[in-house]
């Protein structure tokens, strides 16, 4: 019999070169403990809400939410609905979570080496307590563990936050949320800061889905009709207002590809009538968003706000599913991006202003050396953000400090942030990424490249003290 318990390696993920390993364990052992910023993620503020919220069932926690998880599922032929994730038709789907955690375990091995399988481990063993390897023998008797954990007293949200050691979490808002979630965690008084981010997406991209019913709730919260594009601008200058007031550091933009150019007003304001008439084009919306991108940077000059930008991700690429399951359902697939010439006007306007600070992310790692690094390494107003999404993993991590750190410098980074929606695999992110820059940095130590007194600092800037700073936390 295989042996079926299972550990997590002290030495996990550090060069097996023992020279560069040691000094890897040691930069580790000066972060490993540090509170977790978390300046970009998807968490719903409605865990945070109520001091005895629950996750629900293990799979309603690990599974159901997940895309990383479903998406692997999915791409070996287990349906959607056998996982329990919801149709938009609201049609049949599996309801014993039982049943869909069992064949979450009986196809576990199908993670292997991935980062999502790095993840699950390390929260399992590390959050749970989980001391069996999960397969599909093992299944039940690990449900029974999870769920009496999730139903007692230490596992609510906000008990989990606070023994992550948690000390910011920034949450992802649509620009017309009322933010009453967010006001109600204030108002209980309870002392974990959790921070909401601006995010217009929903109405300044002319194409995304539903947009004539996201500017109709834009208006409501403004109070007025938002039915041209002075309004726009106005309602949007509006609600970023009361996103900083409630605590709001940053605003983030998804976008297609990195293009930005200047509309004159009435020109911005034809293309704003053709899409509230239904008649806008693709390439009204492009140049649209590349307009309001610009839009965005003077308005962040303007009230502080830090900037992101996530490019490269063609969204809902499975038609089918899309239509029968809705958006995030692991069906985006990343796309070649250029950043050279489409970023050029927006920072020939602002990128030499220190009053912005503008933190890309890219799908498109060839992006990294040609054209991100350099561009970071120049412009004042411009940081680059971490390995994202595809790229978020041990191997994308290598990738990154070897393709943007000789051309960019450490400080032109932005730190890491873990982008989540599965809440307990926060901590788990961050140590694969406090690994990963140790061994990374131990690597310089030992060709001689950095002295240890620098190393130990370049290590802190990574694992805590750059998100701080770029994203004023």
């Amino acid at each position: 019999m295989p042996d079926t318990q299972w550990t997590l390696h002290p030495d996990r993920f550090f060069d097996p070169d023992p020279a560069q390993r040691a000094v890897a364990r040691e930069l580790y052992a000066t972060v490993a403990d540090l509170p977790l910023v978390c300046p970009h993620g998807h968490v719903d503020p409605r865990l945070f809400v109520a001091e005895d919220a629950s996750f629900g069932t293990p799979a309603d926690l690990l599974i159901i939410p997940d895309h990383y998880v479903f998406r692997m599922l999915y791409s070996q032929g287990i349906p959607l609905e056998v996982l329990g994730v919801p149709r938009r038709d609201g049609g049949p789907i599996e309801p014993d979570h039982r049943k869909i955690w069992q064949t979450f375990a009986e196809n576990f091995h199908l993670f292997r080496g991935t980062p999502s399988g790095i993840w699950l481990q390390q929260e399992l063993i590390e959050v749970f307590g989980v001391a069996e390897k999960l397969c599909g023998a093992t299944a039940q008797a690990i449900y029974d563990q999870i769920a009496a954990q999730l139903a007692s007293p230490e596992f609510t949200p906000r008990k989990l936050f606070e023994r992550f050691n948690i000390e910011v979490l920034c949450t992802t808002d649509a620009a017309s949320d009322n933010l009453a979630h967010h006001q109600a965690i204030r108002d209980s008084g309870w002392s974990g800061v959790v921070r909401p981010t601006f995010r217009p997406d929903a109405v300044v991209n002319l194409d995304a889905p539903n947009w004539r019913a996201n500017v109709e709730a834009l208006g409501a919260a403004v109070g007025y009709e938002v039915n041209s594009y002075g309004k726009l601008i106005r309602a949007l200058e509006e609600r970023r207002a009361f996103f900083k007031h409630m605590g709001a550091r940053a605003t983030d933009h998804a976008v297609l590809t990195a293009y930005t150019g200047e509309l004159a007003p009435r020109e911005a304001d034809a293309i704003f009538q053709r899409a509230l008439q239904g008649a806008v084009t693709s390439q009204d919306a492009a140049r649209f968003t590349g307009h309001m991108l610009m839009e965005m940077a003077r308005m962040s000059i303007e009230d502080g706000l830090v900037m992101q930008m996530h490019v490269g991700a063609f969204r809902n690429h499975n038609e089918a599913i899309f239509a029968r399951f809705g958006p995030d359902k692991g069906c985006d697939i990343p796309i070649a991006t250029e950043f050279t010439h489409n970023l050029r006007p927006l920072l020939a306007k602002y990128g030499n202003d220190t009053r912005l600070t503008l933190v890309l992310f890219t799908l498109d790692e060839d992006t990294y050396s040609r054209e991100l690094a350099p561009l970071a390494g120049h412009y004042p107003a411009l940081k680059l953000g971490p390995p994202w999404w595809f790229h978020d993993s041990l191997a994308g991590m290598r990738r990154y400090f070897e393709r943007v750190m000789e051309t960019a410098g450490l400080h032109n980074t932005a730190g890491f942030n873990d982008d989540t929606r599965a809440f307990p695999s926060i901590p788990a992110r961050h140590d694969v990424w406090r690994r990963a820059c140790a061994n990374w940095v131990a690597g310089l130590v030992v060709r001689h490249i950095v002295e240890m007194d620098d190393a130990q600092e370049m290590v802190l800037d990574l694992a805590y003290r750059l998100a701080k700073q770029v994203y004023k936390l």
